[in-house]
């Protein structure tokens, strides 16, 4: 396999930190956003979109960091990361949509103000990072991991962006089931960080 990344892209992250936890054999490649090599000519016959992560393996080319998790984990067999019963396949595909929504919208939008220079509304983003911040506390106040018994792609899906978001002035003291679900996250064997920024409350 081969991945098209880049190191402070939260989507990349997570790419990147399922294929480390289930010890993938990969290659990196490394696209410079500054450049714009996501806008090249080979990257955009690889992902129309201009964007990266972008999985390659074989003649098999995945992009969107989620549909890469669910590609990794359906490649290799992994139900214990993706179940294959309706309401367990379900319960991670809730948030899966989450981070596709309310945490791109939010901690990774109030990120790429800090981080990137994005013309975004601050206080917009920030508040909707603290409303679902409140919401996933709340859930994993009842349990360790977001959608089973056990860590599942939904975990890695929320991850980066939630780990980073003081990076975009997102203070995460108050949220302590929170915090506890991303020591669990990152005592996994096979963790890989996301790299930090100086920037925002982590200044």
């Amino acid at each position: 396999m081969k991945l098209y990344y880049h190191t402070l892209s939260g989507h990349s992250h997570r790419a990147r930190l399922f294929l480390s936890l289930l010890d993938v054999p990969h290659e990196l490649v490394l696209v410079d956003l500054k450049k714009r090599e996501q806008k090249s000519e080979a990257l955009l016959k690889l992902n129309r979109f201009g964007q990266v992560p972008v999985l390659q393996d074989g003649e098999t080319v995945i992009s969107d960091s989620n549909a890469i998790l669910v590609y990794v984990a359906k490649s290799l067999g992994r139900t214990d990361w993706l179940p294959e019963t309706p309401a367990a396949a379900a319960a991670v595909q809730r948030w899966l949509s989450v981070a596709a929504g309310e945490i791109a919208r939010g901690p990774a939008a109030a990120r790429l103000i800090t981080v990137f220079g994005a013309p975004l509304d601050t206080k917009d983003t920030i508040n909707r990072s603290h409303a679902i911040l409140t919401l996933v506390d709340a859930e994993l106040s009842a349990r360790d991991w977001l959608a089973a018994n056990h860590p599942t792609i939904a975990d890695v899906a929320l991850y980066s962006y939630i780990s980073s978001a003081p990076e975009g002035n997102v203070d995460l003291s108050g949220y302590g089931h929170v915090l506890a679900w991303l020591a669990r996250v990152e005592a996994l064997p096979g963790f890989l960080p996301f790299e930090k920024t100086a920037v925002g409350l982590a200044a």
